[in-house]
């Protein structure tokens, strides 16, 4: 019963490729019984465009985010009886402002669920590139522990404020430190770790699902999203996890789903919840799969994972 609930296309996102129909057809092919679709929300400052959108308006955004949501709805319709289709979106923190627009937008679309993520710190692109990152780095005089500090604090925030269905690569900070250079990690700190504690702990306690997200293998992390010390503190505390390709085109769907589930086996993390939408009223439910991640599983399922 593979899924997905965090991905992206080219059509409505210029860093992905391909179209969302293709993504979903992707799915289809790859036995995915379940895809959540989840195109990044928004922004409404001219100042926060990526050089990729450099021809782009913040109004040209929005259409866009409303031309996202009709497309899947009507691919919803199209597909009904061959995959279940959520409709959601990735969140932004870049101000507080972010987080009151995003309220607004959840109930304008009647969005199905969110992933709750954070792609700035301090209002500054963190996961654009290397040289955004180092940026960051700059901004805080080269005090890596006031960057990670803030951007858990920042995280926290968008727990409480929105309250986030499946929290997104929990982790992303550690995108571009650079670890092989023989920098400290800054979540070896006691002070950092308890802030990413904290929030864990809150997660959990109004019933967020983690992703467990494949997609920092692409990165050239070590593990997925969040890396083994996070996700074995998560596991520790009773947290529910599930998996994410974060596609970002049909080329990535079930990307590195193999390595996922070996490397989940391998923690001991047997059972993966999945949103699912309830029979009665429509509302959207997490369910727990058992021994989902055990060998042979998905294997006689009828899945085969890309790499």
């Amino acid at each position: 019963m593979p899924f997905t609930f965090h991905s992206h296309s080219g059509q409505f996102c210029r860093h992905a490729k391909g179209c969302l129909e293709d993504v979903v057809k992707s799915a289809i092919a790859k036995n995915m019984v379940i895809i959540g679709l989840s195109e990044h929300v928004p922004r409404s400052r001219t100042k926060d465009l990526y050089p990729e959108e450099s021809d782009m308006t913040t109004d040209d955004l929005h259409t866009a985010f409303q031309g996202y949501v009709a497309e899947a709805r009507r691919l919803r319709e199209k597909y009904t009886g061959q995959i279940e289709i959520l409709i959601g979106a990735e969140t932004e923190y870049i101000t507080d402002d972010t987080l009151a627009e995003l309220k607004q937008l959840r109930e304008q679309y009647a969005l199905d669920y969110l992933v709750g993520s954070i792609h700035h710190v301090s209002g500054m692109p963190m996961d654009f590139s290397q040289e955004s990152y180092d940026q960051i780095v700059q901004h805080f005089g080269g005090d890596r522990k006031q960057m990670f500090c803030r951007y858990f604090d920042e995280q926290l925030v968008l727990l409480q404020r929105l309250k986030p269905e499946i929290i997104g690569h929990f982790d992303l900070i550690r995108i571009f430190h650079p670890y092989d250079q023989g920098v400290e990690d800054p979540l070896a700190l006691a002070e950092i770790r308890d802030l990413a504690s904290r929030n864990i702990d809150y997660a959990i306690s109004y019933g967020a699902v983690f992703e467990v997200n494949s997609r920092a293998w692409k990165k050239g992390l070590r593990d997925a999203y969040p890396q083994r010390d996070l996700l074995e503190e998560i596991l520790s505390k009773g947290g529910r996890i599930t998996i994410s390709d974060d596609s970002h085109g049909a080329q990535d769907v079930g990307m590195y789903y193999d390595r996922l589930l070996a490397y989940l086996n391998e923690m001991g993390a047997h059972d993966l919840h999945y949103l699912h939408r309830a029979e009665s009223g429509g509302s959207i439910e997490a369910r727990v799969l058992r021994n989902a991640t055990k060998h042979g599983f998905w294997a006689s399922n009828g899945y085969a994972a890309s790499q």
